[in-house]
């Protein structure tokens, strides 16, 4: 006991760990973007050249990953789920990253994290116009809530920018057309993307539509003589946006999604805060304060349905699973009750039960497959 007990103690503290390093890395990466698009202090006022690096820097370690280092293999990917699914995925992706970025050249971190509350309200919108997501009064009363929450918050706003709103709003929204769309074109399909997959098929893509707005819009003002470009900034920048997708993974993959739903609110309160003491020209009123707790209870109220309607499903899975699973028993038992009794054991082992193991709970279908084993 003592032992199990000392694991125990381990795994908490390193999953704290992990979550200490999403928190530290999410905010960081934001702070930083700021910091070096800001006319105040790096002055790189590029945000499509800076999303650009990320794209170029992500996309070569994924290929670097899966075809030097073969630590993943590649998924199947025909020029037809390339073209329908992977190129609109990037298309929003490049765009939700340029819009978010740009932002930061109007408005205050604090503002923007207090804008990024209308997430849910615009996935709840693109799914329910997509069709992947029904209508619901409750669902839809908190979408209200987190809407007057946001707009208390934003009329508190001190230096309010309409340029920077707007990209941040169209940020958001790209944002949710690709997450309803990766749902709809590639998990619908039976494909499944990891952080290095994601990268090595989506960011190559993504760099080739931020080109176009990058030549038009960003390349002639920085052929300017003044412009700088320091290797270590965007280095050590681009490897924190990269490092900052792998740990996301993995903290879902150790806490699930629900600790990290909590961790992002806690890091959001931290960011706002933190934003304010290494930017002194964001300023935060009682109004900012009390428009983005009332959003913020919105989505904590939109994050319980989700994970309750989530809990429901399993729960109606289960049972259908383990009729399944006796029906397959019953089956196999009324056919060796035509053989000799000594052949029960090899009849059960064969039977195809072991077919609905791989689908529900390891547990819960262990003890059912034993329900019909004959006494012996």
């Amino acid at each position: 006991m003592a032992v199990m007990a000392t694991i125990m103690n381990r795994q908490h503290l390193l999953t704290y760990i992990y979550l200490l390093v999403y928190i530290s890395l999410s905010s960081g990466v934001i702070l930083y973007n700021k910091w070096v698009l800001s006319t105040l202090y790096f002055n790189f006022p590029f945000p499509i050249t800076l999303t650009m690096i990320h794209m170029a820097f992500s996309g070569g370690v994924a290929f670097f990953l899966i075809r030097v280092l073969k630590v993943v293999a590649p998924i199947k990917m025909t020029f037809h789920i390339y073209a329908t699914c992977v190129v609109p995925i990037s298309a929003f992706f490049a765009a939700s990253l340029w819009f978010g970025n740009t932002a930061y050249l109007y408005i205050s971190v604090a503002f923007i994290q207090m804008l990024k509350a209308l997430m849910p309200v615009a996935t709840f919108l693109v799914a329910v116009t997509l069709g992947t997501e029904k209508l619901r009064c409750d669902v839809f009363w908190n979408m209200v809530l987190v809407s007057v929450g946001v707009v208390i918050s934003s009329y508190g706003e001190i230096h309010f920018n309409v340029l920077g709103t707007v990209y941040q709003v169209s940020g958001i929204a790209a944002e949710a057309l690709r997450l309803v769309l990766t749902q709809v074109l590639l998990q619908n399909k039976g494909l499944t993307l990891n952080p290095i997959t994601s990268l090595y098929y989506i960011a190559p893509c993504s760099f080739a539509f931020l080109f176009i707005p990058w030549y038009i819009l960003e390349k002639p003002e920085m052929e300017a003589p003044h412009m700088q470009f320091d290797f270590w900034i965007f280095f050590s920048n681009a490897l924190c946006a990269l490092a900052l997708n792998f740990s996301t993974f993995l903290v879902i993959g150790r806490t699930g999604a629900v600790t990290i739903r909590v961790a992002g609110v806690l890091k959001d309160w931290l960011l706002i805060s933190l934003s304010t003491v290494l930017f002194p020209e964001s300023k935060i009123t009682g109004l900012n304060v009390i428009g983005y707790a009332i959003a913020l209870s919105g989505v904590v109220c939109y994050n319980y349905l989700k994970i309750r309607d989530v809990r429901t499903s399993l729960l109606q899975i289960i049972p259908d699973e383990s009729a399944k699973e006796l029906q397959m028993e019953k089956k196999a038992d009324d056919d060796v009750n035509t053989n000799e009794d000594s052949q029960w054991d090899d009849t059960v082992l064969d039977s195809p039960h072991s077919h609905f193991d791989e689908e529900a709970p390891l547990m819960y279908s262990s003890r059912i497959s034993h329900l019909g084993r004959k006494p012996a």
